[in-house]
């Protein structure tokens, strides 16, 4: 395949179990995912934004037993609950994928029947431990007092007849393909751990079930399903027209970017490039690895005893929607952070009340006084304006490198730099005049840069910001570069002060 266009760029999430509701460890990968298909959109990309629910497999069987409910019931239900979660927080996503669709069936037996044509899949017999939560086999040495290293709870013992994916006949393929592609997982500790993992060495894998029937049926034999990480991971190939539109999937496959936990490296980093290697596929262009979210120490999940206490709709109406983004999004990608109620308040008056908000009421407030509400235009030689170069080719920088954290402190580089020159010039104090209209337009412009370039965390905010300094259409519809340049707010534009934008918590 070519390299990707550079006009190009398609980013997933996980596909997410249904066997329980959306929890904040789902927003953050999520809404990480949908800032950076919004900073691609400002830059004029191509882009397609995957989110989705993962309805098969033993976990989801399992759930809806328990709920008195089919498998296909208990997906349906869930399934709608990602899609009220992604909405209450504003996520832009392109398509929501259902392994369950008929695309995905058509997709997942055409690559895997591909796999099996060129020998790589057989058929054997699986006697091995299995956590149901993980839908994973473990050997011995990986489990933790006898119980999953992740969900610390005990593994079944199973045998059955399975089908077999050759994956250690792809140990020197995948070494070959790490060294040719240095920056295919980020960050470099992570791509070290998937390493490690090969280096370990590599078994063959089971692959199908029988003992179950809620899965993608095995083309050449109904007798087994896909076991659910080989069906759900070919959702990402699904999505871009594998199995039903060569030219598309050809012309966006290049391009993918998938963003993971790091519990999830071994299928992404390890098992999917030999399997798109197997089928003759190239493997994903990028894979960006996040640690977890933890709550008092704890991985935030469905299965943890604190997920009850962190849910997004509840943030939301704590703190308001964009509060919830800009908090998930300030965590540095790679490490785990820690998520607390109290943290995220904190940051809420540091970063949006004393900070965003202030900038933008003080402005307006001033403006009304000694301006009549009427913005003045930006001077040319304004002592920001190189500030906001910089600040522009760091943000840039930070997003390019899927860093939101970096992005936005170099976006609130430049709010604290006007905060200052504002403290500096006390236009409160001012009199009418070219002085207080050039320091109040160089205000007005750094606001408008501002409303553009923390679009992609803040859309409403930026979006009321960008209308209360009179500017017609929104943030989002503009184009970088060019929207960051200084100079182009142009004066004469009613400014409204408003309600604050974060009031103070």
């Amino acid at each position: 395949m070519p390299p990707p266009a550079p006009d190009r760029f398609y980013v997933t999430t996980p596909i997410y179990y249904v066997n329980d509701v959306p929890h904040i460890g789902h927003a953050y990968n999520t809404v990480t995912c949908d800032a950076a298909a919004r900073w691609h959109r400002l830059l004029g990309d191509d882009v397609w934004f995957l989110t989705g629910t993962d309805e098969h497999g033993l976990k989801v069987q399992r759930a809806a037993e328990a709920n008195g409910r089919t498998p296909k019931e208990q997906a349906d239900i869930t399934s709608e609950r990602f899609k009220d979660t992604w909405r209450l927080l504003n996520v832009s996503h392109d398509d929501f994928i259902r392994t369950t669709e008929p695309r995905h069936y058509t997709s997942v037996q055409q690559f895997l029947q591909r796999v099996h044509d060129n020998g790589d899949i057989y058929l054997g017999t699986y006697e091995g431990l299995y956590c149901v939560s993980c839908e994973a086999y473990y050997n011995e040495d990986d489990l933790v007092d006898g119980n999953c290293p992740i969900h610390k709870r005990p593994v079944d013992f199973l045998s059955e007849e399975n089908y077999f994916f050759r994956l250690s006949k792809y140990t020197q393929p995948l070494f070959d393909w790490y060294e040719a592609n240095p920056e295919a997982v980020f960050p470099e500790g992570k791509r070290n751990e998937a390493l490690g993992l090969i280096r370990q060495g590599l078994q063959d894998i089971s692959i199908s079930r029988t003992s179950i029937t809620w899965g993608v049926p095995v083309p050449w034999d109904e007798k087994h399903v896909f076991y659910v990480w080989y069906d759900a991971l070919i959702n990402y190939a699904t999505a871009v027209g594998y199995g039903d539109d060569r030219s598309r999937f050809e012309q966006w496959w290049p391009a993918v970017h998938h963003v993971i936990g790091k519990d999830i490296i071994r299928f992404h980093c390890v098992y999917w490039p030999a399997m798109l290697l197997a089928a003759g596929e190239e493997p994903p262009h990028r894979i960006g690895v996040h640690g977890f979210l933890l709550a008092g120490g704890e991985k935030i999940s469905k299965s943890g005893l604190n997920t009850t206490q962190i849910s997004p709709q509840d943030l939301a109406d704590e703190v308001g929607v964009d509060a919830v983004r800009h908090h998930l999004l300030r965590n540095p990608f790679g490490p785990d952070g820690e998520f607390s109620f109290e943290g995220l308040v904190a940051r809420y008056n540091a970063d949006l009340a004393n900070n965003f908000g202030n900038l933008a009421s003080r402005v307006a407030t001033v403006v009304g006084k000694k301006c009549g509400g009427v913005g003045p235009a930006p001077a040319s030689d304004s002592p920001l304006a190189d500030v906001a170069r910089q600040v522009y080719d760091d943000t840039a920088q930070g997003w390019a490198d899927l860093q939101p954290a970096a992005a936005l402190d170099a976006t609130w580089r430049l709010i604290r730099e006007t905060n200052s020159y504002l403290e500096a010039n006390e236009p409160w104090k001012a009199e009418p005049g070219p002085a207080l209209d050039a320091v109040l337009g160089d205000a007005l412009e750094a606001l408008r840069i501002v409303a553009v370039l923390a679009s992609p965390a803040l859309p409403d905010a930026c979006d009321e910001l960008w209308r209360r300094i009179g500017l017609s259409g929104l943030p989002a519809e503009q184009r970088l570069p060019d929207a960051a340049a200084w100079g182009q707010y142009p004066g004469g534009l009613a400014v409204e002060k408003g309600e604050p934008l974060f009031p103070r918590k």
